[in-house]
């Protein structure tokens, strides 16, 4: 199954590099989410309410023709990143309770009865992590600094197989984090649950959960030289 070819789009803002991935149909995931349907017509997955990658399956599966089936804590509104997934196409499977290890626990339990293909959280894949670092080499910038949000830790991953060289910095926006799963990058950890958006809005369209988190980091504690932002995905639409 054929990936995306798309070279990310690099703007200049406030003085940084940002990749925008905003402008990629899908955000950065779904760069390599195509690989969750190799052996597969239907991919699930059990997300947090809030998490970007729910659009970006919805947005594959469309592309691909299958099916995505997510999910996702029960609300009494379902948050705009769900509603975008659904407009896509997507089933959407509400949980009661809510908490991230029932949903994950329904969702083992739905794949392991149809067969369903379930994706990794955060599609923390090796593919993921190789397409990552080939979309970062053919921006063809050899940055000295690198930031960006970190989740599962696959897309600092990925930037570390692309830019070894660089000095590298996450910010932990939900779970704890090792360096392992940064691939050493100096860990910033974020002082607001996940679920909670960022304090300001970056001068580009940014997910206020995950990306706006880390830009805000980035502004204040960037160093010299030549130092690059990767905007992984925009606000949902509600």
């Amino acid at each position: 199954m054929p990936a995306p070819a798309t070279t990310p789009i690099v703007r200049e803002h406030a003085g940084v590099l940002v990749v925008r991935d905003d402008l990629f149909p899908g955000s950065t995931k779904a760069r390599f989410m195509h690989h969750v349907f190799e052996d597969a017509d239907e991919a699930v997955y059990a997300s947090p309410a809030e998490g970007g990658a729910q659009a970006a399956l919805a947005t594959v599966a469309r592309q691909l023709g299958k099916r995505a089936t997510i999910f996702v804590a029960q609300r009494a509104r379902p948050h705009a990143r769900t509603l975008e997934a659904a407009r896509l196409g997507a089933k959407i499977v509400p949980v009661a309770p809510g908490y991230l290890s029932v949903v994950q626990a329904r969702a083992r339990d739905y794949c392991s009865r149809t067969g369903a293909a379930l994706v990794p959280f955060g599609v923390d894949m090796p593919e993921a992590v190789v397409a990552i670092a080939k979309a970062a080499k053919a921006i063809g910038i050899m940055p000295d600094e690198v930031w960006c949000a970190a989740g599962s830790g696959v897309l600092a991953r990925g930037l570390a197989m692309a830019w070894p060289t660089a000095r590298r910095h996450v910010v932990q926006v939900g779970r704890a984090l090792t360096p392992a799963e940064v691939a050493g990058a100096m860990i910033h950890i974020y002082p607001a649950p996940f679920g909670r958006e960022a304090r300001i809005k970056p001068p580009f369209p940014s997910d206020p959960h995950y990306d706006a988190k880390a830009w805000e980091q980035c502004a204040a504690r960037k160093g010299p030289g030549r130092v690059l932002f990767w905007n992984v995905a925009a606000p949902a639409r509600a």
